[in-house]
């Protein structure tokens, strides 16, 4: 079994990286999940995660404990949910929003740029988009076949290609990363 919980700011799509890694680990990649969210009342600007429970077999307990992944895209997000990380987890960051502090505990610690490639790709929206290729690159859990199947009806149909283009952009990063710690 493995938790994940992606944080940031309400607005960012964080939500949507819950929904869209759940739709493919469960119906594409094999798997059995369960998605939980919380923001606060302001919604839009304010802390922000989705959580997933992952497992071969039934999930029965739908929540998280404790985050063996944990995605961060805002500051605000990476202090509020860092503590909760377990030893030997694997922490992803937005490296541009995000300054590391002494976070101990032998984490794997991930950085990618995924607000600057959204707006290089011409949207900052699609940064959600650019953090789930490179999740999906560095930590191995969910194929990107299944990624990408999962994005019709989670993204407005008219922006379809580029969020593939963001997920491949970030995916290829990740990549890039992992042969380079090789």
């Amino acid at each position: 079994m493995t938790d994940i919980r992606f944080s940031g700011l309400g607005g960012q799509g964080i939500v949507r990286c819950g929904l869209i890694t759940g739709k493919a680990l469960s119906l594409f990649d094999n798997k059995h999940a369960t998605m939980t969210q919380s923001f606060g009342p302001e919604a839009r600007g304010s802390a922000c995660s989705s959580q997933l429970v992952v497992s071969d077999e039934r999930v029965l307990y739908p929540y998280i404990i404790a985050p063996q992944i944990l995605v961060s895209m805002s500051q605000e997000a990476y202090e509020k949910y860092a503590p909760e990380l377990l030893e030997g987890g694997t922490l992803v960051i937005d490296k541009d929003l995000v300054k590391l502090k002494d976070i101990g505990k032998n984490i794997n610690v991930y950085a990618v740029p995924s607000t600057r490639f959204g707006e290089e790709l011409g949207n900052r929206i699609i940064a959600n988009l650019v953090m789930l290729g490179f999740f999906t690159a560095v930590t191995k859990l969910v194929s990107a076949e299944a990624m990408k199947k999962a994005l019709p009806g989670l993204v407005p149909e008219r922006f379809l290609d580029l969020n593939i283009k963001a997920f491949d952009k970030g995916y290829d990063y990740g990549e890039e990363i992992l042969k380079k710690e090789k």
